[in-house]
């Protein structure tokens, strides 16, 4: 037998199908586990060195900052 919110949840899905879309399930990081905001901070300190290494990272960031206040563009 169907229950009544299973019902729902059926006739909900269906017309999001209908409508084109599809059931998409996406895995995350735990954030209550323990030891996550450490690696959290790793790996961001990771990603600061490499982006210090680079000298032409910061031009390419101030150009697409540059593109984003042209008044022309909008």
């Amino acid at each position: 037998m169907v229950t009544p919110i299973a019902h729902r949840v059926r006739k909900r899905r269906d017309a999001l199908r209908a409508a084109g879309l599809r059931p998409v399930q996406i895995w995350v990081p735990d954030t209550s586990r323990p030891g996550f905001a450490e690696e959290c901070r790793r790996q961001s300190l990771l990603v600061a060195a490499a982006d210090a290494s680079d000298p032409e990272l910061n031009a390419l960031l101030d150009a697409a900052l540059a593109d984003l206040d042209d008044p022309a563009e909008t």
